[in-house]
C-alpha cells in the first residue's frame, strides 16, 4: 500500500509555511491582522535659526534614530543650501552654504510612528568609562555622598536609583546642596555615575504633546545594565521612559552645531494624527524598499484585479467543503464560485433575482431550440447569443425604470450561464424537473455561502495582505481531498437505525 506519510508531511509544511509567512508579515512589516485598524503618528517640525556672519556656514543637526519610533517620511526646506544626510547610527543632516548674512532659518520635518519598542538594547559592552575627576572644592562632598550610596547598592541600576532619590530629596544634606549650587541636577547625576566608572550618557529627548509649538529638547541620563540602556528623568525623579518621549540624540554628541553663524537655536512644533494602520505599513515598506515581493508594488489597476482573483481560493474552499464534506449537489463543479464573484459586483439580492430571471428565460428559449434538433456546438452558440440578448434586455429595462441595481447583471459570466442553462435543460429532459431544482438550488446555496465568505472584509483583508494564507487554503483543500467517508447529507439515511434500541 502506498504510504501517505509524505503527503501528510507536505500538508504540514504548507500549513507551517503559510501561517509562518503571515505572522512574519504582520510582525516584521507591521501589517494589521484586522482591517480598519488605526495608528497614531506624530508630525514634528524642527526650525533651526541662526545669524549669518558673511562667512561660509556649515550646520550639523542630529536626526532621530529612536527604535521606539519608525520614520514614515522626512523632508527638509533649505533654499540655497546644500544638504547631505548620513544614515549611519548617528544620523545627521549637514547643510552648507558659501556665504550667509543676517537671520537664517532651516526646517526639518519628520513623521514618526510609535513601535512600542521602548528599550534601547546594546549587546556590546560599553568601553570603560573614564573616571570623572571632581574639582578640589567639590571633591570631599562628592566622594562622601557617592561612597555612602555605593556601599548601599548592588548593581549599577540600584546605584543610579538611590542617587536620583538623593538629588530630589526635600531634606538635602549640606554636601548635596553644595554640589547642586554649581552643577545642574542632570550633570551632577552623570558626574557621580562616571566617578564610579558606571557606563552612562546624557541624551536629548522631545516629549510629544499634541499641538505644541516652540518646544525645546530636554536632557535625560541613560545607565547601562545587562545589555539595556535604562532612562532616568532626574528633574521628575522618574526611571523608565514615557511612550511619548522620542530620543532625538542618544549617541553622546551634540544636537546642533553651527559653524559660520551665531545665536543658533532649534525649536520644535508637533501635531498628532490618526492614520490607517495598513496605509502606514505600506508607506513604511516603501520607505524601507521592502516591497520587492508585495502586490503593492503593482499599478493600482493590477492591484484591483488581484483583489478579485485572490478571493477565488476562498470560494473554492467553500465549494470543496460543501460538496465533499456536506454533500450538496451543484450544477457544474465551480460554477458557484463564478456566480459568487458576480454577486460581489451586483450585491446578493440583485444577483439572485438576475440569475433566476436569466436562467428561467434561457430555459424557455432552450426548450424551443431542442425541437430544432441542432448540433451541440450550434445549440450552445445559440444559447450564448440568447443569454447576451436577455442580459442586454434586462439592463435596458432596468435603466428605463430607473433601477440602477439592474445594470449590474452584466457582471454575470455569460459563457458559464449558457453552459448552466444547457446542463439544466439536459437534466430536465433526462431526470425531470426535481433534479433541476435540486442542482440549481444547490448551486445558488453554495454560491450564496461563497459570496458571504468572499465579501467578508476580514477575509478580503487577509487574502490580499497575507499571501501565506493561500498555502493554508491549499493544505486544507488537499486534506479534504483525502476524505472518503459519508457526506453529512447522507446521514439521514441512517436516522431510522438510531431510533432502534
Amino acid at each position: 500500500m502506498h504510504s501517505r506519510k509524505p503527503f501528510y508531511i507536505f500538508v504540514i509544511l504548507l500549513f507551517i509555511a503559510g501561517i509562518g509567512a503571515s505572522i512574519y508579515r504582520g510582525i516584521e512589516h507591521s501589517v494589521p491582522f484586522l482591517p480598519g485598524e488605526q495608528v497614531q503618528s506624530w508630525a514634528i517640525d524642527a526650525k533651526i535659526s541662526f545669524n549669518g556672519t558673511n562667512n561660509p556656514a556649515e550646520i550639523h543637526f542630529a536626526l532621530p534614530n529612536d527604535p521606539a519610533f519608525d520614520i514614515l517620511v522626512e523632508n527638509t526646506t533649505s533654499p540655497g543650501y546644500g544638504l547631505t544626510i548620513n544614515d549611519d547610527v548617528n544620523r545627521k543632516a549637514v547643510w552648507s552654504k558659501r556665504e550667509t548674512s543676517g537671520p537664517q532659518s532651516l526646517f526639518y520635518r519628520v513623521t514618526l510612528v510609535p513601535t512600542g519598542n521602548l528599550d534601547i538594547k546594546d549587546d556590546i559592552e560599553p568601553a570603560d568609562t573614564e573616571l570623572y575627576q571632581w574639582p578640589v572644592t567639590e571633591q570631599a562632598a562628592a566622594e562622601q555622598i557617592v561612597g555612602e550610596v555605593w556601599e548601599r547598592s548592588a548593581t549599577n541600576l540600584s546605584f543610579a536609583k538611590q542617587l536620583m532619590q538623593l538629588l530630589n530629596d526635600d531634606n538635602q544634606s549640606q554636601n548635596m546642596a553644595l554640589l547642586l549650587s554649581t552643577n545642574s541636577a542632570t550633570n551632577l547625576f552623570l558626574h557621580m555615575l562616571h566617578s564610579k566608572g558606571v557606563p552612562a550618557r546624557k541624551v536629548s529627548g522631545l516629549l510629544l504633546e499634541d499641538q505644541r509649538r516652540r518646544q525645546q529638547l530636554s536632557s535625560y541620563i541613560q545607565v547601562y545594565q545587562d545589555g539595556v540602556w535604562h532612562l532616568f528623568d532626574i528633574h521628575n525623579n522618574k526611571q523608565g521612559r514615557d511612550n511619548k518621549l522620542v530620543l532625538w540624540e542618544y549617541a553622546g554628541g551634540s544636537v546642533l552645531d553651527v559653524m559660520g553663524g551665531t545665536n543658533s537655536q532649534v525649536n520644535f512644533s508637533m501635531l498628532q494624527d490618526t492614520r490607517s494602520a495598513l496605509a502606514t505599513s505600506i508607506d513604511m515598506m516603501m520607505t524601507e524598499d521592502a516591497l520587492d515581493f508585495s502586490l503593492y508594488q503593482l499599478p493600482l489597476e493590477e492591484q484591483s484585479l488581484f483583489k478579485g482573483i485572490l478571493l477565488i481560493p476562498i470560494g473554492v474552499l467553500v465549494v470543496v467543503f460543501l460538496r465533499v464534506i456536506v454533500g450538496i449537489k451543484t450544477s457544474g463543479t465551480f460554477m458557484p464560485v463564478l456566480i459568487a464573484m458576480a454577486f460581489i459586483q451586483t450585491t446578493l439580492i440583485t444577483g439572485l433575482i438576475g440569475f433566476l430571471l436569466i436562467v428561467a428565460f434561457g430555459l424557455m428559449i432552450r426548450s424551443y431550440l431542442s425541437t430544432l434538433n441542432l448540433l451541440l456546438i450550434s445549440r450552445i452558440s445559440a444559447v450564448i447569443i440568447v443569454v447576451i440578448f436577455i442580459i442586454g434586455l434586462f439592463t435596458l429595462i432596468s435603466f428605463k425604470l430607473g433601477l440602477s441595481e439592474g445594470l449590474t447583471v452584466t457582471f454575470f459570466p455569460m459563457i458559464i450561464l449558457a453552459w448552466t442553462i444547457e446542463r439544466m435543460s439536459i437534466l430536465w429532459e433526462e431526470e425531470g424537473p426535481k433534479k433541476v431544482f435540486v442542482a440549481g438550488g444547490g448551486s445558488l446555496f453554495v454560491a450564496t455561502i461563497a459570496y458571504l465568505a468572499m465579501s467578508n472584509s476580514i477575509v478580503q483583508h487577509w487574502v490580499f495582505n497575507f499571501l501565506g494564507i493561500h498555502l493554508v487554503i491549499l493544505a486544507t483543500v488537499l486534506v479534504m481531498g483525502q476524505y472518503t467517508g459519508y457526506r453529512l447529507t447522507e446521514l439521514k439515511r441512517f436516522k431510522p437505525l438510531v431510533g432502534e434500541k
